[in-house]
C-alpha cells in the first residue's frame, strides 16, 4: 500500500453518533452500537413493534454476532474491519415494484462510493443485484428487506437497507473464502482522497434517501441509465444458477424498467428476477 494510505479508524460509538446527527439532518433516529445481532433485524423489529415514526432511520454497530447475507446466509466480521450499517425509510410502492428496491440500493450505494473516493476510483462498480465491487473482487454487500407497516395498505411498507463495506482484510478474506475480495484500503490506495467512516456512511445513506424517493415518483426506470453507469456485468457472459444449476447463460444486457437483470438468449432479451437466483460470471 502507497505510504498515503490508512485504515479507516471507527470512533467511539457515541462518538461516531454525534457526528453522523450533525451531518444527516433528514435523519430523525440515528444510533451507533458496539455490537447487536444484525442492524437490519434490529430496525425490521423496531418497524413491526409499531413504533413507525420518525424515519429515515439509521443504525450501525462496530461488531455485528449474527448478521446475515442475501437468501439468509450467515455473514460475520471482526471488530473494526467492517463498516456496517442500516437505513429505514417508508415507502408507498405497489407490492409488484418491491424488488426493484434490491437493484436500487446497489446503484445508489455504487455512486454514493464513487462520489467519496472520487475520480480515480472508476474501478468501482456494482454487480447485479446490489453487490459493489471494486474491479472484480466484492467490496460490500447490500440486503434490502422490506416489512409492511402496521395500519393497512395506505400504511405503506417500511425498507431496510444495510450494508457491509470491508475496510480491511481483504487478503485475509480472499483467501479463506476461495474467492476475491476488496477492502477500502485498495481503493484509497487509487484516490487522492483520505476518508472517515462518517464519509462512506453519509454518502451512502443520503444517496439511498434520495434514491427511495425517486423510485415513488418516477418508477425505476428512472435508474436504468444509472445502473449502465456502474455494470459490472455489461456484455459479460453470465451463468445464471439457481440451488448450483445453470438455468441459463448468455451476455448480460442491463436491465428493464423493473429493474430485472437482462440476460441475451437465444430466444431474445430474458429477464431475471431478484430470488434464489445467483448470477456466475464465466471464465
Amino acid at each position: 500500500m502507497p505510504d498515503h494510505v490508512r485504515p479507516i479508524d471507527l470512533p467511539a460509538p457515541e462518538t461516531l453518533a454525534r457526528e453522523l446527527g450533525s451531518r444527516l439532518p433528514a435523519f430523525q433516529d440515528i444510533a451507533w452500537t458496539r455490537s447487536t445481532g444484525s442492524t437490519n433485524a434490529d430496525l425490521l423489529a423496531r418497524a413491526r413493534s409499531g413504533a413507525t415514526a420518525g424515519k429515515p432511520w439509521l443504525l450501525g454497530t462496530h461488531l455485528q454476532e449474527t448478521g446475515r447475507g442475501r437468501a439468509g446466509r450467515p455473514w460475520q466480521n471482526r471488530e473494526g474491519s467492517t463498516l456496517m450499517f442500516s437505513c429505514a425509510f417508508d415507502v408507498h410502492l405497489p407490492a409488484v415494484q418491491l424488488p426493484a428496491l434490491s437493484p436500487l440500493a446497489g446503484v445508489a450505494a455504487c455512486e454514493a462510493l464513487r462520489a467519496v473516493a472520487g475520480p480515480q476510483a472508476a474501478g468501482l462498480c456494482m454487480k447485479w443485484p446490489n453487490d459493489v465491487q471494486w474491479h472484480d473482487a466484492k467490496l460490500a454487500g447490500v440486503l434490502v428487506e422490506t416489512t409492511r407497516n402496521p395500519g393497512g395498505r395506505e400504511a405503506g411498507y417500511t425498507v431496510v437497507i444495510g450494508m457491509g463495506v470491508n475496510l480491511t482484510d481483504a487478503a485475509e478474506l480472499s483467501r479463506s473464502l476461495g474467492r476475491d475480495v476488496a477492502d477500502w484500503q485498495q481503493v484509497q490506495a487509487q484516490s487522492d482522497r483520505q476518508t472517515t467512516a462518517a464519509d462512506l456512511i453519509c454518502a451512502s445513506a443520503t444517496a439511498w434517501h434520495d434514491a427511495v424517493q425517486t423510485l415513488e415518483r418516477e418508477g425505476f426506470a428512472a435508474f436504468r441509465h444509472r445502473f449502465d453507469q456502474v455494470d459490472a456485468l455489461a456484455g459479460r457472459l453470465v451463468n445464471v444458477l439457481e440451488k448450483g444449476d445453470i438455468l441459463l447463460s448468455g451476455p448480460a444486457c442491463g436491465v428493464d424498467e423493473q429493474g430485472r437483470l437482462l440476460v441475451q438468449t437465444p430466444e431474445g432479451a430474458t429477464p431475471i428476477s431478484v430470488g434464489e437466483i445467483s448470477i456466475r460470471r464465466q471464465a
